[in-house]
């Protein structure tokens, strides 16, 4: 045997040797502490642990006045009122549990054998309200960042034992706790497998937060257009689930990830199921406009200004020409250098603190937008078509399909300076095109073509529920119909009582 074969075999030998003497391997860091209960060295126990890990209240209320010396370890983990308790001697399992919380007992010091206790600190903060999807009237209640919580909100919206959930660690590193939710007889198997075998495929050090996970399994990772929804709406994710939608948490990430979707699923709110069908629709009409609004306006804008004079009435005319009368840039950098304005006073105000932010919001937008009027770097028409492309973006209920409209616009601007309109419908032929391309979970995202029935149903547009019969065919649920019966509507009163 060679030298160059010998000497990975001599850091292997070391690097097991060091996970078997676990004691020493973790005592280089000065917040484990390794502690003796007793004055006499051959007297038991002792004890190993994380001090910003553990609990010291469980610690020192259910541990420490249960420890007598007479005891075995077995006879204690029959007495200590702790859930998870472990009997073990594998230096591997001890190194992983203790890292995430337990306490390490052992009889003497040199025994193999050790009691692991869970007595992890889980302090995290209390379930609130749902900060990135406000609404108005309907459920509040948000996920927090703890994934055993956010298990507990849906499983009382969903009591039912056909609710399933596959637990995994995703990170070389962080030792991420993730979980595959879903519906047993109702989602495809064919999702669950997929979803589950991309998350297993995931090599990664470090998993932070949900976002992180779905950009990794999404189906195109170089699409501007989300392939996934991030919620932290508890009844989005109890609806998504009822029509065969896969659900992933991650701990310490309070947005949980929908798969698949479709295009038109960020134009629906949980909030316009708690109005009459005909105003919910009225608000998802508006969302759809909005979009249009927020694409179109400073293209055509640039367009028309620069190619397309012909195009505009003749008493606007007047009133565009006037406006622009002291503005000493072309139309493109006159819309470039506002919308970027306005993305940069957006961006200072989500990095502020909260209250500084606010004040910098409405402040800053008024202001600096009437100094740069009066200055007459702009003109006051385009100030105005770009503050309303700026509020139709973000009417769309889902925040990451807001930011792919607000820079989606960028290019479409760019391609109007070279060709106008025709620059204008190029850029929305690109979209189409690539949206038609798309798939979630290789499911189509458009959802166009083939057509279905059940996207009359609550997808394009809402119908009342009592027309709700079906679940979405794009997920290929198993359970077809979500509807067991029709209510019969009552006969009108006569206003002649007998």
């Amino acid at each position: 045997m060679t030298p160059k074969e010998e000497q990975p075999d001599m850091g292997t030998n070391s690097h097991k040797s060091d996970e078997e003497n676990w004691l020493k391997r973790l005592s280089k860091s000065n917040d484990f502490v390794h502690e003796h209960t007793s004055l006499k060295a051959g007297n038991p126990f002792w004890l190993s642990y994380y001090r910003t890990l553990i609990s010291s209240d469980i610690l020192h209320q259910d541990v420490l006045p249960f420890l007598q010396e007479h005891l075995s370890l077995q006879e204690l983990k029959s007495i200590i009122p702790v859930q998870e308790i472990i009997f073990t001697k594998e230096p591997k399992e001890i190194i992983q549990n203790l890292m995430l919380g337990f306490l390490a007992i052992q009889k003497h010091e040199k025994d193999e054998e050790c009691l692991l206790i869970n007595i992890a600190n889980s302090k995290f903060r209390d379930v609130s309200v749902a900060m990135m999807e406000s609404s108005a009237i309907g459920p509040q209640v948000g996920f927090i960042e703890e994934l055993d919580t956010n298990l507990n909100l849906i499983r009382k919206r969903l009591p039912v034992p056909e609710l399933l959930v596959i637990e995994m660690k995703v990170g070389e590193l962080s030792k991420t706790k993730v979980a595959v939710i879903y519906m047993d007889g109702i989602a495809d198997p064919e999702n669950v497998n997929t979803v589950v075998q991309r998350i297993n495929n995931v090599q990664y050090d470090h998993i932070q937060d949900s976002a992180y996970l779905s950009s990794m399994i999404e189906d195109n990772t170089n699409s501007l257009f989300p392939q996934s929804i991030s919620t932290e709406r508890v009844d989005r994710v109890a609806a998504g689930l009822t029509e065969g939608k896969i659900i992933i948490a991650v701990d310490g990430s309070p947005n949980l990830v929908l798969v698949p979707i479709t295009f038109f699923e960020a134009f629906s709110a949980m909030e316009d199921y708690s109005y009459s069908w005909i105003i919910g629709n009225f608000f998802r009409l508006i969302r759809y406009v909005a979009v249009y609004i927020s694409t179109l306006v400073s293209p055509m804008y640039v367009a028309i200004m620069t190619y397309h004079y012909e195009l505009i009435p003749a008493p606007l005319l007047e009133t565009l020409v006037g406006s622009r009368a002291l503005v000493p840039f072309p139309p493109f950098l006159e819309a470039f250098f506002l919308e970027i304005m306005i993305e940069m006073v957006k961006e200072a105000g989500i990095r502020l603190p909260i209250k500084i932010g606010q004040s910098l919001g409405v402040v800053g937008g008024i202001v600096i937008g009437q100094a740069v009027v009066e200055a007459g770097l702009t003109s006051n028409v385009l100030l105005i078509l770009v503050g309303l492309g700026t509020l139709a973006s973000y009417t769309s209920p889902v925040y990451k399909f807001s930011n792919t409209v607000r820079f989606i616009k960028f290019p479409i601007i760019i391609l109007s300076q070279w060709f106008g309109l025709f620059g204008v419908i190029l850029g929305y032929n690109f979209t189409i095109i690539h949206l038609l391309r798309l798939t979630s979970l290789g499911r189509p995202y458009l959802s166009m073509y083939p057509i279905r029935s059940t996207s009359f149903q609550d997808l394009w547009f809402r119908l009342p529920f009592s027309k709700q019969k079906e679940n979405p065919s794009t997920l290929r649920p198993q359970k077809k119909r979500k509807a067991t019966g029709n209510r019969e509507n009552p006969e009108p009163v006569n206003d002649f009582y007998e």
